[in-house]
This record gives C-alpha cells, sequence and structure tokens, in this order.
C-alpha cells in the first residue's frame, strides 16, 4: 500500500469533485430523479460506493476515504455560531411550539431506536453491540453529519462497525425523506391539507432541476475585507477553519490529561466557536464575518461529507447485519411517520400544520437541507415562516443534540447505556408534557 501524502488526499478530493458535477448532471436531465428531489451529493456518495473499493473497485480511492467525514463534520459544527440566528423577546412566543414539537420527536427517536436495540434486536441477536439501535437516530435525526461524528467517537472506543452502521442509517434516512416526502404532499394536495400549494405540477422549473435562472439567483455573501489585503472568502475560511483547529487541540489535550476520556473533535469545535464568537462580539468584530458566506462553507463542507461518508460505507458490514439492520430502520421510519404527521396536526393545526410536519419529516429522517427542500415543494416562498421558527428553536436544540452525540459513546462504553436511554425518554415526556401544560396541543 502507497504511503498517505496530500496528493492523495488531492486525487481522493478531485474524484469526489468529479462525481458531484455528474450528479448534478444526473439532477438536471433526468426527470425521475427531479421529481424524487434526489440531491447531487446522494448520487455522488452512491457512484463511489459502486465504483469505489467497495464496489467494483475502478476509482483510486486511498485507505483513508473513511477519515475525511472526522474533519468535515468538525468543519460544519465550527460554521455553526456563526450562522445562528439571535432570539428577541418577540420571538419567543412563536418558537415555543416548534421547539417542543422536534426537541421531543429527536428525543423520542433516540429513545425508540435505543430501547428497540437493547429490549428486542439484542435479544435475537446475541452478538449485537448494546448501542446497536441508536445507529438509527445518529443516521435518521442528524444525518452523514452525526453518524460520522458518532462513528468517529464508537471507533476511538473499538466499535469500528458503528460508522457504517450509522452512514447506511443515514443513506437509507435520506432516501426515505424524499421518496416519503413526496407521497405525503402529494396526498396533501389531494386532501386540501396544504396551505401554499394546490396543485403539484406547479412547481417552478428550478425546484426541479437545481438550477437557477440569471433573474432568480441570489448573492453567496457580502465581502468584509479588500482583495488588496486578504480574499473575503479566504477570510471567511480561514475563522471557521481555525475554530475547527481548536476543537481538535482541546479534544487531542483534555485525552492527554485524561487518557480514558477523548472528547469528539466536532463538540469541542461547536464550543470554541461559541467562545470565539463571544469574543469577537465583544470587541465589535462580528460583523466581519459574512454569515451567508459561512452559511454556503457548511453546506459545501456537508455536500462532500454526504458523498464522502456514502463511498466509505463497507457493503460487507452492512451485509452481516442486513436482517437487523433492516427491522431498526423500517420500525424507525414507521415510528417518525406517525410522530411527525400525528403530532404536528395536534399541535399546528389551523397553522400551516402541514408544511412545518413536512419540513420536519425531512430533517428527521435525512438533513436539514432536505427539510427545506420539500417544505419549498409546498411552500416555495416561504410564507408559512417556518423556517424562521426552526431557525430560532434550533439554538436549544442544538446543545442537546451535541450532548446526545458526545455522551452516547461513553455511556454505552461503560455499560450505562440503558441508564442514558432512559433519561433521554424522561426528557422526552418531561418536553411533551411542558406543551401540554402550554396547551400547545389543539383538540381533533
Amino acid at each position: 500500500m502507497s504511503a498517505f501524502t496530500p496528493w492523495t488526499l488531492f486525487v481522493d478530493l478531485g474524484i469526489v469533485a468529479a462525481l458531484l458535477l455528474v450528479g448534478k448532471l444526473i439532477r438536471v436531465k433526468v426527470k425521475a430523479v427531479q421529481k424524487m428531489f434526489i440531491p447531487p451529493s446522494l448520487i455522488a456518495g452512491f457512484l463511489g460506493l459502486l465504483l469505489g473499493p467497495e464496489g467494483l473497485n475502478v476509482l483510486p480511492f486511498s485507505s483513508q476515504l473513511g477519515t475525511y467525514s472526522g474533519i468535515l463534520i468538525a468543519l460544519v459544527f465550527a460554521c455553526l455560531p456563526f450562522t445562528s440566528a439571535k432570539v428577541t423577546k418577540e420571538q419567543r412566543g412563536g418558537i415555543g411550539k416548534m421547539w417542543a414539537y422536534s426537541q421531543g420527536g429527536m428525543l423520542l427517536q433516540w429513545a425508540f431506536g435505543g430501547f428497540l436495540g437493547v429490549l428486542l434486536l439484542c435479544k435475537l441477536w446475541p452478538s449485537l453491540d448494546q448501542s446497536f439501535g441508536i445507529s438509527m437516530p445518529c443516521g435518521y435525526c442528524g444525518g452523514h453529519g452525526t453518524a460520522a461524528a458518532i462513528g468517529t467517537a464508537f471507533e476511538r472506543f473499538g466499535n469500528e462497525d458503528m460508522l457504517t452502521l450509522a452512514m447506511t442509517a443515514a443513506t437509507v434516512g435520506i432516501l426515505a425523506s424524499v421518496l416519503i416526502g413526496m407521497v405525503m404532499i402529494k396526498w396533501a394536495t389531494r386532501k386540501g391539507h396544504t396551505s401554499y400549494l394546490s396543485d403539484f405540477s406547479n412547481l417552478p422549473e428550478e425546484l426541479k432541476t437545481g438550477l437557477l435562472p440569471e433573474d432568480k439567483r441570489e448573492s453567496m455573501g457580502e465581502s468584509s475585507c479588500s482583495s488588496i489585503s486578504i480574499d473575503g472568502l479566504a477570510f471567511n475560511l480561514a475563522v471557521v477553519v481555525l475554530v475547527a483547529f481548536g476543537g481538535y487541540l482541546v479534544s487531542k489535550g483534555v485525552k492527554l490529561l485524561v487518557p480514558t476520556f477523548e472528547l469528539p473533535v466536532f463538540s469541542c469545535a461547536f464550543i470554541i466557536g461559541i467562545l470565539v464568537k463571544f469574543v469577537m462580539d465583544k470587541v465589535d468584530v462580528t460583523k466581519y464575518v459574512s454569515k451567508t458566506t459561512v452559511g454556503h462553507l457548511s453546506g459545501t463542507f456537508t455536500d462532500f461529507l454526504v458523498a464522502f461518508g456514502i463511498s466509505s460505507i463497507k457493503l460487507s458490514v452492512v451485509m452481516d447485519y442486513i436482517v437487523p439492520l433492516s427491522i431498526l430502520l423500517v420500525s424507525g421510519l414507521l415510528f417518525t411517520l406517525a410522530y411527525v404527521f400525528g403530532m404536528g396536526r395536534r399541535m399546528f393545526k389551523g397553522d400551516g400544520w402541514f408544511e412545518k410536519s413536512v419540513f420536519t419529516w425531512g430533517w428527521y429522517t435525512g438533513t436539514m437541507a432536505m427539510g427545506i427542500a420539500l417544505l419549498r415543494v409546498v411552500d416555495h416562498e416561504m410564507k408559512s415562516r417556518c423556517l424562521d421558527d426552526y431557525a430560532l428553536a434550533y439554538l436549544f436544540i442544538a446543545p442537546v443534540e451535541i450532548a446526545l452525540i458526545t455522551f452516547a459513546p461513553v455511556a454505552f462504553v461503560n455499560g450505562y447505556g440503558v441508564h442514558f436511554l432512559g433519561i433521554v425518554l424522561a426528557a422526552a415526556l418531561l418536553v411533551i408534557g411542558f406543551a401540554a401544560l402550554k396547551g400547545w396541543f389543539k383538540k381533533k
């Protein structure tokens, strides 16, 4: 095996870049792909898996293919503090329902998958690890980013299969988010449940192909630096990379001080990002960081993350777990489908319940980007204010999500997996109980 060099990284990156462009071409030209809203990054990942070492072995990927996901997710989390919106007093009441609905569902999905694994699947297949069940919520609600994060964390504790299991769940989740999401949209338009879409066939062409005409293109961000000193994109990229690098140093520093405990790099990057933004706010320099540009950087990292993540799936591991994994993933989809649309109708009835539900379905099973894609199908002018509520509610959801990913591996490795799941279930019931006390559930 040849030594890994910077040129090896360059080759891997070049191959995935070519696959992303091929995926985009397929999205533009193939009508069936347009109707299912399959993103180019997903197509690129499947092509990489088919043509890579786990498939036909045509593409000369390096042996480090699975490592890139851990780096990319650290960069994604480094972007988050700079793209989050501020919450004003006037907006707090409007985001309460979205927070309870989203936070409660996320915790319930974790509890459902975890307990299904521990109480049923591990009994039927004793060789399964106790953490098997949480691969479903890691892949579904977290997407490939969370799958990469928690898979990397479990790898450090010797569980190398979790990365493939979670990545597989994330891939199945994205497909389900699109396919089932589109079925639900067509059903809702027939039943009159959509508030802003009466005919599915009237969707704008740019939503189908993903190509924006000249009159609908938007700026990718303002440049706060003169190019004679440093390019604006380079400045924003430097801030993000520095934050991620700081997270890496903190993670390694903690491991050096406490060898038996290692914090995930992405968690540390998020914390460092919050601290850096706090300092920048105090000295009034945050205004030089473009929220729009950093958001596009986050999207870029995510696209490459999905492509690399799917390409690195180990098919042999998937086949070893195919039966219990199928039971877990199908059960998770049914549970999520029932919660998202059942609870959504009760909580948001008369207030764009379907638009908010289909968006939540997208990010509960795929990614926030998939949720936005489905939302734009039924509300392409964003009149429901769903994203406004979600963006603010996510400020309170994100810390919980990061805590789940950070402490789940530690809990399961040390034999406290059931205790961890019990806490998660109790937290979910507390959130839903709080919503009931606030009178947020409407009668049918």
